[in-house]
């Protein structure tokens, strides 16, 4: 292993192989940060309206979710940067104004916030459900509206509920975002993938990489970890059992 590659210039003279992968490692943390609140707000509407009493909600929340998470994340890349601003002439007229690397950026924090927002709807449906019938019921009788309900009682205890699952999915987003290379956003993976294509060394280039996504990863796995025991409520869920 060679690790003096990564202090060596680039081709280009734009600083070190190491700024490089750290560069592309700045998009993917900006893609993540920004599709992850993208998807959790969309994600989080979805999943009450599945839990509605009016049927055309859940239909609409159903459908929703069924075609974002069954079409491939890379075909949904290429759909939204490449058919979608073909098909709409006001976001053609937007893409215009941008350029190439903000247009990319957009785009794949718009393609991965919609395709982790269906899955997030179904954990937020889940989290709903799985609440005692009573608590719905409990806030009618308080007078409260179905949206105040929803405010005040379902969802912060269907939120405390799901972390587990949100921190699966929020892992799944930051190594969703190396499928953005395929639209040529320059974050870890293009940048993994021109170091060892230029150096031909494989090995350190796709070794860095690896241990990057999985310190990112699990930087991520911790704080939602401590939201987790922060938000417990004592007596329902405390150390991972549930009352």
């Amino acid at each position: 292993m060679d690790l003096g590659i990564f202090l060596e210039q680039v081709p280009d003279g734009d600083g070190t192989w190491l700024e490089s992968l750290l560069s592309g490692l700045g998009w993917t943390l900006a893609v993540a940060f920004f599709a992850w609140i993208f998807a959790f707000v969309v994600g989080s509407i979805v999943g009450v309206g599945r839990t509605s009493e009016k049927r055309w909600l859940v239909r609409l929340g159903g459908a929703y979710v069924e075609l974002f998470r069954n079409i491939p994340l890379l075909v949904q890349f290429f759909v939204w940067y490449f058919v979608v601003p073909g098909l709409v002439p006001a976001v053609k007229a937007w893409v215009i104004t941008l350029d190439p690397t903000e247009h990319q950026f957009v785009t794949a924090v718009v393609c991965l916030g919609f395709f982790t927002s269906s899955r997030i709807a179904e954990q937020v449906r889940s989290g709903i459900q799985a609440l005692p019938r009573g608590q719905r019921n409990a806030g009618y009788a308080l007078g409260l509206t179905t949206a105040q309900t929803y405010r005040y009682v379902l969802l912060p205890m269907a939120y405390r509920i799901i972390i587990p699952p949100l921190t699966s999915e929020l892992m799944n987003l930051i190594k969703n975002t190396a499928v953005a290379y395929s639209i040529g956003l320059v974050e870890l993976f293009f940048r993994t993938r021109e170091m060892g294509e230029m150096t031909f060394r494989y090995f350190e280039a796709f070794g860095a990489a690896t241990l990057i996504y999985v310190v990112i990863a699990m930087t991520a796995n911790r704080l939602m970890a401590l939201v987790e025991r922060r938000l417990a409520v004592p007596g329902y869920i405390a150390g991972g059992k549930h009352g």
